[in-house]
């Protein structure tokens, strides 16, 4: 692999150059993450640099998500507890990337969304960072099977909101496919939620499962996903527990990435002004639970 990391090390040298010469953004940035940039990106340089600054700010716009973030704290735990957010080990044959997600128990009265999406955030910078081994695509699944209406009654709208923006236009991944799967009759009234905040490319590649079907296999292999699921790649709690480690292990990093990678708009150039910048100023910033009639 060293020559390929030489490869890929000289590709982002032009977006290391201008990163280090922009008054505004953090500079101490690992090159894996700039070389995401620039793949994720189709290699277009500019708009590495675009999505680059938008990543960053949404950031730094959004302290309840990411600041203050101990994987070793009482929160973090507890969404580990309820939930289930697994990177898993295999890839398909394509070289994507597949992340399982779903509730371990239909009760949510322990539940908080803005804690569910910060633990979230948190797993994709521990993959951002140290998963020097790019995938070509990532494949996310939503296993709503635990998933009840009083669910829409813990979504914070704000949050979701960022959380959809922050996703699909500042993560540097190429989204490949998205599928829910035991998808329950109400699921319009949950998915209701989402739509106003999709983009239309995004929402092409969402596909519905039902309870007990084997149409997810048409897409994803049957032996690359967990034993729980019909698979061969570990169990749930066998996963979970090596990526709670690799959280727990990057402790420190989360703890000074809350300042590292702070941006200051007071020296922000003016030509590093466009639209979805200054969106981001115009997200609410209370955190508003939805109420159900």
């Amino acid at each position: 692999m060293p020559d390929q990391e030489l490869a890929w090390t000289q590709e982002i040298v032009p977006l290391r150059n201008w990163l280090n010469k922009q008054p505004h953004l953090p500079h101490d940035v690992e090159d894996v993450l700039l070389h995401r940039f620039y793949l994720s990106c189709h290699k277009s340089l500019e708009r590495a640099k675009r999505t680059m600054d938008l990543f960053f700010t949404m950031r730094s716009s959004t302290p309840d998500l990411f600041c203050k973030r101990d994987p070793c704290s009482a929160e973090i735990r507890k969404v580990f507890e309820i939930t289930d957010m697994l990177p898993l080990p295999t890839r398909t044959k394509d070289n994507y990337n597949v992340f399982i997600y779903r509730l371990r128990e239909p009760d949510l009265d322990m539940f908080s969304f803005l804690d569910a999406v910060k633990t979230f955030f948190m797993l994709i910078d521990t993959r951002l960072t140290e998963e020097h081994d790019i995938p070509s695509g990532e494949i996310p699944i939503f296993d709503a099977a635990n998933v009840s209406l009083k669910f829409v009654g813990k979504v914070n709208l704000s949050v979701l909101r960022k959380y959809m923006m922050y996703t699909q236009e500042a993560v540097p991944v190429r989204l490949k496919q998205v599928h829910v799967i035991n998808s329950p009759s109400y699921i319009g009234k949950i998915f209701a939620l989402c739509k106003p905040f999709l983009k239309n490319e995004v929402a092409k590649l969402i596909k519905f499962h039902e309870p007990n079907s084997e149409t997810l296999y048409t897409d994803i292999p049957k032996d690359i996903l967990p034993e729980e699921y019909g698979g061969a790649c570990g169990s749930v709690d066998q996963i979970k527990r090596y990526w709670i480690k690799r959280m727990e292990a990057k402790r420190n990093w989360f703890l000074e990435n809350d300042k590292n990678w702070f941006v200051e708009e007071s020296l922000r150039p003016a030509n590093c002004r466009d639209e979805k910048i200054e969106k981001i100023r115009d997200l609410p910033g209370s955190f508003r639970s939805l109420a159900l009639d």
